[in-house]
C-alpha cells in the first residue's frame, strides 16, 4: 500500500493542501477545531485499503492551507465552497462527504446544498442543527462568572494569547480533557463548555496532563508544530462568523438534508453535553429523513476517529458501500 500523498491544489480562489491515499469513489474527510488532516491518518489507510479515493484537506485557516486575513472569509458558505472546488479540481462529479467537529457542520451543509455533489453524508461528534429562530450569540449560556466557550472565542486576539501561551501544553490539555481516558469530572466542576470570565482557559495551567491512551508523543508533536507555525487565528475564525451565518442562511431556514446520512458519536463526547445537544439528536430525521443510523461508541469521546478508527472505518465503510449506484467522474 502506497504512503499518504500530499499536494497544494487552487480551489475556490486558496490554495488548499489535501492528504490523499487510495484510488476508487472519492470520500472527503473535514477535520474539525483544533486539527489538521492528521486527524484522518487511520481514515485515510483503511478507506484506501476497501478501494476508495480518501482525501483529507487542511481546512481553511488551517495547517499548510491558505489562511486569509479577513475573518468574514471563513463564513461557511466559503468552506462548502472550498469543498465544491476540490470535487472539480479532482474531476469528481460526486462524493461521499465525511466531517468531525466544525467539520461536520461543514459535511451537513455540503448535503444540504449541493445533493447533486455531495451523495451521503457522515457527520462525527456534531448532529445536524437547523437554523434557529435568532442570532446565535444572543442565546448562547452564561453566569456572573463563566461563558459559554464560543462566546470566550469571539473577540480576536484574547483567545489567540489564551491558547499560543504554551502550543503543545494547550493541544494536550484538548487532546486530554475532551477524550474518553479523561476521568469524570466532579458534579461541582465547571463545564468543559464554560469559561471563566477572568483568565481564560489556560492562563493558570502550567503542566501537561498525561496523554490518552490512543495518542503518542508523535501525534501531539505534529499537531503542536503545526499550530505554533500557524497560529490558531485561522480556526478561530470560523467561530467568528457564527451569526454571519445565521444570517447568510436565512433563506435556508427550514431546509432538510436529503442525501443519505450517517450520525457517529462517542458517548463520553462533551459536545454532547452542550445545551440542547441531546434534543438535536433525537430530532435528526426530522430534518435527515434518510438518516441510516446514529451510533454512539460507548467509553468514546470527543477525538472519535482518532479513537476508535476501526470502529469508525467500519461504520464509514459499512455506510458507503450500501449507497445506491456508484459514484461518477465529471469525464464520465
Amino acid at each position: 500500500m502506497t504512503e499518504v500523498k500530499h499536494r497544494t491544489l487552487e480551489s475556490n480562489g486558496i490554495r488548499l493542501h489535501v492528504a490523499e491515499k487510495g484510488a476508487g469513489p472519492l470520500v472527503v474527510l473535514c477535520h474539525g477545531f483544533p486539527e489538521s488532516w492528521y486527524s484522518w491518518r487511520h481514515q485515510l489507510r483503511g478507506l484506501a485499503e476497501a478501494g476508495f479515493h480518501a482525501v483529507a484537506p487542511d481546512m481553511r485557516g488551517y495547517g499548510q492551507t491558505e489562511r486569509p486575513e479577513a475573518i468574514d472569509q471563513y463564513t461557511l458558505l466559503h468552506v462548502v465552497g472550498d469543498m465544491v472546488g476540490l470535487l472539480d479540481v479532482l474531476g469528481a462529479e460526486e462524493a461521499v462527504i465525511a466531517g468531525h467537529d466544525w467539520g461536520a457542520v461543514v459535511a451537513w451543509l455540503a448535503g444540504m446544498l449541493r445533493p447533486d455533489r455531495f451523495r451521503g453524508v457522515i457527520a462525527l461528534s456534531v448532529p445536524f442543527r437547523p437554523r434557529g429562530s435568532v442570532r446565535p450569540t444572543t442565546v448562547m449560556p452564561q453566569t456572573s462568572d463563566t461563558v459559554f466557550y464560543q462566546l470566550y472565542l469571539q473577540a480576536p486576539g484574547v483567545a489567540e494569547a489564551d491558547y499560543e501561551r504554551d502550543v503543545r501544553l494547550t493541544l494536550g490539555m484538548f487532546l486530554y480533557w475532551f477524550s474518553g481516558d479523561a476521568p469524570p469530572r466532579p458534579d461541582n466542576a465547571r463545564p468543559l463548555h464554560m469559561v471563566p470570565r477572568q483568565g481564560g482557559v489556560f492562563t493558570h495551567v502550567s503542566n501537561l496532563p498525561p496523554l490518552p491512551a490512543w495518542a503518542t508523543e508523535t501525534d501531539l508533536d505534529f499537531f503542536a508544530a503545526e499550530f505554533a507555525r500557524t497560529g490558531f487565528r485561522g480556526g478561530l475564525s470560523w467561530y467568528r462568523n457564527i451569526d454571519r451565518n445565521w444570517e447568510l442562511l436565512a433563506p435556508f431556514a427550514g431546509a432538510r438534508v436529503t442525501v443519505p446520512a450517517l450520525f457517529v458519536a462517542g458517548e463520553r463526547d462533551p459536545v454532547l453535553a452542550h445545551p440542547g445537544r441531546a434534543t438535536e439528536i433525537l430530532n435528526q430525521s426530522t430534518f435527515v429523513p434518510q438518516l441510516r443510523d446514529t451510533i454512539i461508541l460507548p467509553g468514546c469521546g470527543h477525538w472519535i476517529q482518532q479513537e476508535r478508527p476501526a470502529e469508525v472505518n467500519a461504520a464509514i465503510i459499512d455506510f458507503v458501500q450500501g449507497l445506491p449506484g456508484p459514484m461518477r467522474s465529471l469525464e464520465g
